[in-house]
């Protein structure tokens, strides 16, 4: 991998999804989270604060080495056993139905093979169990879908391979899940950035 990669988008990474305007998001959709869950794309584990009593662990997916590493140091100072695995969603080495909830928290948009991830957090996750997401994408304004359509391609170069123009709800459905919630708005910033859905799903 490139120094870019290896360094560069990590920090930003962790520098991006620290934002403080971030928390009250977290708070409330993480706050549901219960028994065995699996974080897709743990980071720097900027989400295990938001975890409560109801969780007994966190199984936390990055395929980010240097992630994995800032991860490490945030799970040393919770209350609950983490296990962090280096791996790629679009392959998790979990058997199926052995989580109860599965969180994603601005992720879906750079998985490579976003609907084959999609897929294999439907299979792991318990039939009783819930998908808690955080995640932005494609807004509804056709003017702020142009510019995410122009702005893609270049900043999947520079953002990790970030995608503006994912439709969140489109591929959570899609892929076998049923949305029990689902808020979606702008937040504060360029609009081709900020639109975000927040909600849950169960599985069919």
């Amino acid at each position: 991998m490139s120094f870019y990669n290896d360094v560069i988008v990590p920090r930003l990474t962790h520098l991006l999804m620290g934002s403080r305007r971030l928390v009250p998001y977290r708070a409330r959709v993480l706050g549901p989270a219960q028994g065995r869950v699996l974080e897709i794309g743990i980071g720097s584990g900027r989400n295990l604060p938001f975890y409560g009593p109801g969780v007994r662990e966190v199984v936390g997916l990055e395929p980010l080495p240097q992630l994995i590493a800032m991860a490490q140091q945030a799970a040393e100072r919770t209350r609950m056993p983490v296990t962090l695995i280096e791996e790629s969603a679009e392959a998790i080495p979990l058997e199926d139905g052995a989580v109860d909830t599965v969180v994603t928290t601005f992720t879906l948009c750079t998985i490579p093979e976003a609907d084959r991830a999609l897929g294999e957090m439907r299979r792991v996750l318990k039939r009783s169990g819930r998908m808690l997401f955080i995640e932005h994408g494609l807004a509804p304004d056709a003017a702020v879908r142009k510019w995410q359509n122009w702005l893609t391609p270049g900043w999947k170069r520079i953002g990790g391979g970030c995608h503006l123009n994912r439709p969140i709800r489109t591929m959570i459905e899609n892929a076998g899940f049923r949305l029990d919630r689902l808020e979606s708005t702008y937040m504060p910033g360029p609009k081709p950035f900020a639109f975000i859905y927040e909600g849950s799903a169960q599985p069919y």
